[in-house]
C-alpha cells in the first residue's frame, strides 16, 4: 500500500487518524482533495480556535462522534477553554460574543437560514474569512459523513 500522502499529514498529527487512513485506502485523490482545502485554511486569515470551532460546531450538529472528539481535542490544543468546547458541542453560548456568532453561523448554515449572514458580519467576519468558514463547513461535513458511513474507530480521546 502506498503511503498516505506522507508529510503532509504528519505535519498536523503524530500518527495518521484512522479517518484519513480509511479515505486514502479507499480513495486517494478524496485525501489529497481534504489535505489542500486543510492547507487553505491554515493559511488563511481565520485562527486555528476559529477553524476548531467550525469544525466542532458542525461536527456536534451532524453526530459525528469520530469528529467531535477529533476536533474537542484539537480545539484544546489550539487553545480552546473546555467550558467553550462544552458550549459548542451543545450548542450554547461559551461568554464569548464573536466566537458565539461563529458558532451559530454555522450551525445555521447546516441548518440553513439567511438571517446569519447579516449577524456574522455585523460581529466582525470579513468576506474572505466567510470564505474561510465556508471551505471548513465543506470538509468537515465530508469528515462527518464518511466517519459515519465508515464506522470508523476512534482514535482520539472520547469526547464524552
Amino acid at each position: 500500500m502506498k503511503p498516505l500522502c506522507g508529510p503532509r499529514i504528519t505535519k498536523t498529527a503524530s500518527s495518521v487518524p484512522n479517518t484519513y487512513a480509511a479515505i486514502g485506502s479507499l480513495q486517494p485523490q478524496a485525501l489529497s482533495a481534504i489535505l489542500d482545502a486543510e492547507a487553505v485554511l491554515a493559511a488563511g486569515s481565520l485562527s486555528r480556535k476559529d477553524i476548531e470551532t467550525v469544525k466542532l460546531a458542525v461536527s456536534a450538529a451532524t453526530g459525528c462522534d469520530y469528529c467531535v472528539a477529533a476536533h474537542s481535542l484539537l480545539g484544546k490544543l489550539a487553545g480552546l477553554p473546555p467550558a467553550t468546547i462544552g458550549s459548542i458541542r451543545a450548542g450554547r453560548p461559551a461568554g464569548d460574543a464573536k466566537r458565539d456568532a461563529l458558532a451559530g453561523f454555522v450551525r445555521t448554515l447546516v441548518t440553513t437560514s439567511d438571517d446569519a449572514f447579516a449577524a456574522i458580519k455585523v460581529a466582525g467576519y470579513t468576506d474572505q474569512q466567510l470564505v474561510e468558514i465556508s471551505l471548513a463547513v465543506a470538509v468537515i461535513i465530508f469528515t462527518n459523513v464518511f466517519n459515519r458511513i465508515n464506522d470508523t474507530d476512534l482514535d482520539f480521546p472520547s469526547a464524552s
